[in-house]
């Protein structure tokens, strides 16, 4: 990953934001995955790259998983991920989910 890409930039606002929604502050998180707290504050501000491991920890540390899917695959992946107004449900939901 190319240091301070677009890429990098969305994925440290996605960290950012599940650390924020799971009521954690950067010192928990860089602790949990084992890493320095100036390390995470990189990766979370987008200004520094991540090998797959740290981001594997990081994702751990905040009870996300990370998936690494072949790009010929995203568009499908995102269709069953976009919510639906009408009742064709994703194969994986079930009607007990709404309750």
């Amino acid at each position: 990953m190319e240091r301070g890409s677009q890429t990098t930039f969305r994925l440290g606002r996605l960290l950012r934001d599940a650390r924020k929604q799971a009521g954690l502050t950067q010192e928990q998180v860089a602790e949990r995955a084992g890493i320095s707290r100036p390390r995470y504050r990189d990766i979370e501000q987008g200004a520094a790259a991540a090998r797959a491991t740290t981001l594997i920890n990081v994702a751990r540390a905040l009870g996300i998983e990370l998936m690494l899917i072949p790009q010929a695959m995203v568009p499908g992946v995102n269709a069953l991920l976009r919510p639906s107004d009408d009742e064709d449900r994703p194969a994986f939901t079930t009607d007990e989910d709404d309750e």
